[in-house]
């Protein structure tokens, strides 16, 4: 079961139905079912997790909150927020299906930020003391788990990058990328897909600007690179916005 401390919306939203790791369509993104044995895969079925709905807009856990647990995404798309010096929230990160949410809070014991869901969304509560100790009697698990955190930190070192040293039109060209690249490894289209953000939340993630953002998609749109309509996208030409990610069109 979850920690009281994670806060989860509603206590019913908990299916009856567990979940295993053999079971479950996103194994390969999530844990690396195909290097078990079938011994391995014995232990790792030891592992049967809650599966919690969470609705648009609610919080899975704050900055803060006890951490106890690993979140898989199963299907939507969250959102993560840390509170400035100002006290403002600035988004530090987008999450959708087959990743991994709050690996944040293995090293301090807490959660750094708050993770809300944009739309209505499935995950896997995985207490992390048990997989601790299944991993144990698993190496490639224990080898799994040190290349999800290692990610983590060089995403977070891509973020400080992305802010730190790209124009307004190279951090945008890049997000769009990014996604297109995340999306096509999970099976979706890579060139066509909704965005479960706002403009002002891919503003505060980027570091710009909402006025900014429209502005620089309405420059995408007439130079033929994307075809915007509301929150659908269509990439027309990945390789034009690849130029502009590595500044050739700044």
């Amino acid at each position: 079961m979850l920690d009281d401390a994670a806060s989860p919306p509603d206590s019913g939203q908990f299916e009856p139905l567990k979940i295993k790791c053999s079971s479950c369509n996103l194994r390969e993104l999530c844990v690396p079912c195909c290097e078990l044995t079938a011994s391995e895969r014995k232990v790792a079925d030891l592992m049967v997790f809650n599966r919690l709905r969470v609705r648009r807009s609610e919080i899975l856990y704050r900055s803060g909150d006890h951490f106890s647990s690993l979140y898989a995404v199963r299907s939507g798309f969250f959102k993560s927020t840390a509170q400035l010096d100002n006290a403002q929230d600035q988004v530090t990160r987008f999450s959708m299906a087959g990743e991994v949410l709050g690996l944040d809070g293995i090293g301090p014991g807490q959660h750094a930020c708050n993770t809300i869901a944009l739309e209505d969304s499935e995950v896997c509560a995985i207490p992390f003391a048990k997989l601790q100790e299944v991993a144990h009697a698993i190496p490639s698990l224990q080898r799994h788990l040190r290349r999800m955190m290692s990610r983590e930190m060089v995403r977070e070192q891509s973020v400080m990058l992305l802010l730190g040293s790209m124009n307004a039109e190279e951090r945008l060209a890049t997000l769009l990328l990014n996604l297109s690249k995340r999306l096509a490894a999970r099976g979706y289209s890579p060139s066509e897909f909704s965005l479960r953000m706002t403009r002002q939340e891919m503003g505060s993630y980027l570091g710009l600007k909402l006025e900014t953002v429209s502005r620089i998609f309405s420059k995408f749109h007439e130079e033929g690179l994307i075809d915007v309509q509301r929150k659908s996208i269509r990439i027309l030409d990945s390789d034009g916005l690849a130029r502009v990610m590595s500044g050739a069109l700044s």
